[in-house]
């Protein structure tokens, strides 16, 4: 792989993004970067808008290497023509975006039609810029849940084939509109990217999914992401993020864990080799939340760590994953590295 190749990354202020693009530069590729709003660029009547663009914006141009190689690109998930300038050029593109609430007023009635629509018109400027070899997609482990479609329980494992259904009987798990809005998001943009087709010529789009575990570790950011909060959350008592931690175990019976190194490893990989297309479920650890509990209780004994976990369903769930490994990847960070750095994170940026 020659690294002055071109490669786009959507939403790249955000945890993952941030980071996948410093890495991204560090290997010598040229990289353009999607982020919301350029206008620290430009005047602004917000000072508060201002401040908050002109943090991402020096953000990603304070990184290594950025300068002649990091271009800049104004795009919103909620306008997706806004994507096409920033793959021109592009081969290989990393649709890291994603809504995380909904924008009231917009075009799209919830969260998953805007991220329909943005995978759609992502797909087609891929294609018309004539360039674009791959597309990989950061998705999320909420789209596997070894849940009985249309039955109840579990299925006893958890891979590339668990799928969570979104039906009826599933919704007693979702604990409000964010969590399902989420939830449909992530896996009906996942199955839509995975039904695409090269044509009768074989001519088209390779594509990858990676639904990656709850990410923790360091951040490029100011402040503790909100997957490292959640991850974090026996130790800070924040009920929220705690919440989130529980409705995760009850989704799949255990929680899947990757640090965000391995999680920009996973994705470089992805365009690096020859030969990889399709599905590839992407964490390191499968552990349950009284682990992370008794973790840190043994570990740090300085927090008074959050005990008890009664609002959890216990499931005895396998993870049987296996695909990337297959594939030549080698994860760099075990458990109790990934729970570790982000205790180091949070105390880092003052949270802890």
């Amino acid at each position: 792989m020659e690294k002055n190749c071109k490669v786009c990354v959507t939403g790249s202020t955000g945890y993952i993004g941030s980071y996948l693009v410093k890495k991204l530069l560090d290997k010598g590729y040229t990289v353009h970067a999607t982020l919301r709003d350029l206008s620290t660029l430009f005047l602004t009547l917000s000072a508060i808008s201002l401040l908050e663009n002109e943090s991402k914006v020096r953000l990603l141009k304070g990184l290594p290497h950025s300068e002649g190689k990091l271009l800049l690109f104004e795009a919103d998930i909620y306008n997706p023509i806004d994507f096409e300038p920033a793959i021109q050029g592009c081969q290989f593109v990393f649709h890291v975006a994603t809504p995380l609430a909904h924008e009231a007023g917009s075009q799209y009635k919830d969260s998953s039609e805007a991220s329909l629509a943005g995978i759609k018109s992502i797909m087609m400027a891929c294609e018309r810029a004539g360039t674009v070899r791959r597309l990989i997609y950061t998705a999320s482990v909420v789209s596997a849940s070894p849940f009985k479609d249309h039955q109840s329980g579990f299925n006893d494992f958890m891979d590339e084939t668990s799928w969570t259904p979104l039906n009826d009987s599933f919704a007693y798990l979702f604990l409000d509109h964010y969590h399902k809005d989420y939830v449909y998001s992530k896996t009906l943009a996942e199955k839509y990217i995975l039904s695409y087709r090269k044509n009768e010529n074989g001519e088209g789009l390779e594509v990858v999914t990676l639904p990656c575990g709850l990410v923790g570790g360091d951040t490029l950011q100011s402040f503790t992401p909100g997957s490292v909060g959640v991850l974090i959350s026996q130790v800070t008592h924040n009920e929220n993020a705690f919440k989130s931690l529980q409705f995760l175990e009850n989704l799949l019976g255990k929680i899947p864990l990757v640090h965000v190194d391995d999680v920009c490893e996973a994705h470089i990989f992805c365009i690096e080799n020859d030969s990889i297309s399709g599905r590839y479920l992407c964490a390191s650890s499968f552990i349950s939340s009284k682990d992370i509990e008794d973790y840190y209780a043994l570990h740090y004994p300085e927090f008074n760590v959050k005990q008890g976990n009664v609002d959890v369903v216990k499931k005895d769930i396998k993870w049987t994953s296996t695909k990337l490994c297959d594939k030549g990847f080698v994860y760099k960070y075990d458990t109790k590295m990934i729970l570790d750095d982000s205790i180091k994170c949070a105390r880092r940026v003052g949270d802890i």
